[in-house]
């Protein structure tokens, strides 16, 4: 092994480390968040955003670690970090939208909900042009 393919080793482990331990971060904020945020859509956002990045950082370490250690570039891995960020956001966004629209409120400590009055003058304006 020359100097070259070692340095790129001990880097690529830097990388493997740096990566499962900003994932591990991630995880436990967003554990953290579910139990401390006060109503489910900020509950929702801590799921997901922290977790989307949680897990794909460990599958970027696991996806090199694999290529490091038996030089095998998979698929699945790929596949499964494509699969968690299309979908993360949109189950999150529509059990909100969901809650939304059941009638769970969110917890308004100095702030507006825009939803609402967006959905009050969408309404407003299709009744406009109804009469």
């Amino acid at each position: 092994m020359t100097e070259i393919e070692a340095l790129f080793r001990i880097i690529i482990n830097i990388a493997i480390i740096f990566s499962t331990l900003v994932g591990t971060f991630f995880i436990l904020s967003a554990s953290i968040g579910i139990i401390r945020f006060p109503d489910i859509f900020t509950k929702l956002h801590a799921a997901t955003k922290a977790s989307t990045l949680g897990v794909i950082s460990i599958l970027i370490a696991a996806f090199l670690f694999l290529y490091l250690q038996h030089s095998i570039i998979s698929g699945k891995l790929l596949l499964a970090i494509g699969f968690i960020l299309l979908t993360n956001p949109v189950s999150a966004h529509m059990i909100s939208r969901a809650a939304h629209l059941k009638g769970v409120k969110p917890v308004l400590n100095n702030r507006k909900d825009e939803y609402n009055e967006a959905m009050k003058n969408l309404e407003s304006n299709t009744s406009a042009n109804r009469e």
